[in-house]
Parts: C-alpha cells; structure tokens; sequence
C-alpha cells in the first residue's frame, strides 16, 4: 500500500509544496512522480498528463476573465467606495470583519452560486484595511475557505444540492438506497466540524495581530501610496459609472446563473463596462495585462491538477489505493471509518476536488459499508466525509487557491504557509473526527 502511486505522489506534492516549491512545479512533480511509479516512462507520464489538462479548460478560462473583470471593477473606482464604508463600520472590529466576509463566502456557494468569482472583486481592496487593522491574512484564508467549502458539506441548495445529489445517486447506484433528505442529515455532524474549526481559527489561532511582510524591501509609505491606503476615508462621490459597474456585476451574475457558465458570466460584465466606456477601449492590454496576472496563476494550477487527476485515475492507482484498503479493514466498523476517510483524504490532497472523489469512493465503500452493517445515513456521512477532507488545504483546490488569489494581490501572502496549511489543520482534523463521530451515531 505504502509502494501506491497515489500515496507516494501526493507525499512528494505536499513535501515540495511546504519546501516552498512553487505549487505549479510540485504539481508537475507529483504528476510525472505517479506516472513512474504506475510503470510508465517520462514520455507516457507527460502525455497523459497533458490529455487531461484540457479537463479543467472551462474553469481556466472563467478565472482569468474573473481576474479581468475584477481588475475592470477597480477601475472603476466603486471599490475605493467600498473600502470607505468599510472603515467607517469596521474600524476596530477585526472579528465581526472576519465573521462577515466568512458569511459573504458561504452566500456564493447557495443564495448566489457565484463559487470563488466574488474573491478577487472583494478581497484586494480590503488588504490595506486587513493591515491597518493588523489582521491576520491566515484568518480570512480560513473564513474564505469555510465560505467555499461548509455550506456545500450541509446545506443541499446550490453547490449543496449538487454535492449531495452526487453522494445519493452514487449510493443508490451501487445498491444503497437513501432519499435526499437523509443525506442532507447526515453530512450536518461533520459539517459542525467546519464551523468548530472556523471559530478556533479567529478566537485562538490567529487572534493576535499580524501585518503581513512586504514582498519586497519597500517602505510602509511606498506600499501605502501604491495601494492608494491612507488612514481615513478617501473623499469619492458616486457617479454614473458606478452606477454602470453595480449594473454590469448585476448582469454578470444574472447570466453566470440562468447560463450555469461562468465565462459568459465575466464576458457579458467585460462587455458592459467597455460599452458604457466605465472603462476605455484603449486601456484592454492593460486589464488584461492584470487580469492574467491576478488569476494566470491558480488558471494554470487548475489545468495541470486536472492532468495530474487524469494520471492517478487512468493508471488504475486510485482504485488500487482503495481496494487495498478494503482488504485491510475487514469488517470492523471502527477500522473500516479511519480507514475510509484516511484514504478519502489522500485522493481528494491529490484531485483537488471533492466533488471528483465521491464516485470513486462510493463504487468500492458502499459494499463495504454494507457488509459492515452500518446504516445508509453513517454510510453517506463516511463517504461524504471522506470527499471533503483534502478539499481544504490542497495545493491544488479553488478552496485554496481562491482565497489566495484575493489575498496574494499585493505579494504579500504565501499559498502553501499561509492558506493551505492553516485551513488544512482548522478543517481536516476536525471533519475526520466528527466524520468518525457520525458513522457511530448515525
């Protein structure tokens, strides 16, 4: 077991990640890694890697036009409003701060399925305020990642609904019957997890206050003044195109919802604020320019993940990964738990995608479960449970590189240090445990 593509793959991933490798190379490492230890050549590990890039194309190219219509937004001068009112009301309450944008994230997975598209409008203007506060960035990373990740765990609306619905018919197609509902029960035990391990993180973890370093040896007034950061609000008045960006986000979010696409989402947004010349025609290479540069990165992280999942899949080493398990934990339910969610966590530290890892799981731990005599509402909160775990805290997750695109604006957060380890101990300790806790209550 200890010899698995999988398992090496994913150690070499995380190991070069926290050695500070930039994540796009451990990602590319851990790929050909697998390939390897699966029995193909160099050759045959990179083609089929790049056959699955194309996997995740849609979602590359929706983040770099999100990275270019935010880049818009900021043109337009509504944020510097924003950030105002953000002073005005926030001035001393770096916990409500924290708490509110926790909330604004969980709202993009249901009310408004948005997903990561608010985070770079959001977060940037808000990183001078997060440093006069003396905020701690690794706090938002973790109230971003619970607003990306709790709400598709519990509530079925939304992401929820297609998370959930994934879990029943996976169950039912391999001989568990179960309703919508009983699934919905079941996953609110692990989620309580989620928000366990949100509250640590602000009232413990990262209460104190922290500044976070310049990228580079700049001066305070230097990093101010390029920022456009003073003390107190900045005077600025309302005007008609304000009135046009509130509208083309609007629209932006009218079509991304009623189309289901997020790149006709950004492209009618983009469209809208040249139109209305909110922003002008000549300054595109320029949008551009700092749209690819905001969000260039986590589009192509994405698309090299996808190869990297297309990897583990087609060389059989996911499927080999959970049948050995399966031969391990016999019938003792406690086992067969620990080594569910064990396992759940290492593909999906690997896939990046919760939602990717639940058929996986379900064809060979339904039957297993089964066997083991433990209910279909413990059954789906395991299998659940062990799709959820990784998601926070991969290097390769939107859970994670979202919240880091928004962060990061300025240079001054790290991916792996400052988002992926705090939100991988703040929700993956606490999801195992009360996913373990839900197979024996349920």
């Amino acid at each position: 077991m200890v010899t698995n593509a999988v398992i090496i793959s994913v150690i070499v991933m995380v190991a070069l990640s926290l050695l500070r490798v930039n994540v796009l190379f451990a990602i590319l490492i851990a790929s050909l890694t697998a390939g390897l230890v699966s029995g193909l050549n160099f050759s045959d590990s990179v083609n089929l890697m790049i056959s699955g890039m194309g996997g995740q194309a849609n979602t590359a190219l929706s983040y770099i036009l999100l990275g270019i219509f935010a880049v818009m937004i900021g043109l337009s001068g509504i944020t510097t409003l924003l950030v105002n009112q953000m002073l005005k009301v926030f001035s001393g309450k770096k916990t409500i701060l924290v708490l509110t944008i926790a909330g604004i994230a969980c709202l993009s997975q249901n009310a408004v399925p948005v997903h990561i598209a608010f985070i770079p409008i959001l977060i940037p203007p808000l990183l001078g305020l997060f440093d006069r506060l003396k905020l701690d960035r690794r706090a938002v990373a973790a109230a971003l990642t619970f607003g990306l990740k709790a709400p598709y765990i519990m509530i079925p609306a939304g992401f929820g609904l297609i998370f959930h619905g994934i879990i029943r018919d996976e169950m039912i197609s391999n001989g568990m019957k179960i309703s919508m509902n009983d699934v919905s029960l079941s996953m609110l035990i692990p989620g309580l997890g989620m928000i366990v391990g949100l509250l640590i993180a602000i009232f413990i973890s990262y209460r104190k206050d922290r500044v976070s370093k310049p990228a580079m040896q700049t001066s305070p007034a230097e990093l101010d003044k390029a920022e456009g950061i003073t003390d107190k609000p900045t005077s600025a008045s309302w005007s008609m195109g304000h009135t046009f960006t509130i509208l083309a986000i609007i629209a932006a979010l009218v079509v991304q919802v009623v189309s289901k696409s997020l790149v006709l989402g950004a492209l009618t947004g983009i469209i809208i604020l040249f139109i209305t010349r909110v922003v002008k025609f000549h300054d595109g290479d320029k949008v551009v320019q700092e749209g690819i540069g905001m969000m260039g990165m986590i589009a192509f992280v994405m698309l090299v993940a996808s190869g990297y999942a297309k990897v583990l899949k087609e060389t059989g080493s996911v499927t080999e990964l959970v049948e050995k398990t399966t031969g391990i934990v016999g019938d003792s339910p406690m086992l067969l738990a620990f080594f569910m969610l064990l396992v759940g966590l290492v593909i999906t530290m690997g896939i990046g995608s919760s939602f990717g890892t639940i058929p996986i799981l379900a064809a060979l731990y339904v039957p297993l479960c089964a066997a083991a005599g433990l209910s279909p509402l413990a059954t789906a909160a395991l299998i659940g449970t062990a799709g959820a775990l990784g998601d926070a805290g991969s290097p390769a997750s939107d859970s994670t590189l979202g919240p880091t695109a928004g962060l990061n604006a300025d240079g001054r957060h790290h991916h792996i240090w400052e988002t992926c380890v705090p939100t991988f101990l703040h929700y993956n300790i606490p999801l195992f445990i009360f996913g373990m806790i839900a197979a024996f209550v349920l």
